[in-house]
């Protein structure tokens, strides 16, 4: 979606008619969160074995994406670098773009052994297995 441009009312140079906070409430609402702005939609599930994460990732590839559990806390970190080819060396002005961003959950009872990561059309999903719980009483029996 690089060519799409989003328009919003902010940047005109016209009077003010009274309802320019409501039409940049309208603006704002249909423009999507997009990595531009530092952040990515997240969505957890919670099944009785496993944790199931989808993250929405548009246009980045496998290798810009770091997956780490760590004491249950498990982080989705995305480090992009735009770098255009332009043959032309006659530019008056050229950019590149490095952009990151994280997001991080806790999995309380996570397995570590037990993760797997796909990503799919821009979408990531992550499966983590629960551990078995471990029985918090226990009757202990008194001997005489």
């Amino acid at each position: 979606m690089p060519g799409l441009v989003l328009f919003n009312r902010r940047g005109r140079d016209f009077m003010s008619s009274g309802f320019d906070d409501f039409y940049n409430l309208l603006d704002n609402f249909f423009i999507p969160q997009s990595l531009d702005q530092g952040t990515f939609k997240l969505d957890v599930q919670d099944t009785e074995t496993e944790y199931i994460i989808e993250a929405d990732l548009p246009g980045i590839q496998k290798d810009e994406i770091s997956l780490d559990l760590n004491d249950g806390h498990l982080t989705i970190a995305v480090k992009r670098e735009e770098n255009v080819e332009n043959n032309q060396k006659n530019y008056l002005h050229h950019e590149r773009r490095v952009s990151s961003m994280s997001r991080a959950i806790y999995l309380a009872d996570a397995n570590p052994e037990d993760i797997k990561a796909k990503l799919n059309n821009g979408l990531l999903t992550i499966s983590v297995q629960k551990q078995s719980k471990q029985i918090a009483s226990t009757k202990i029996d008194i001997q005489s």
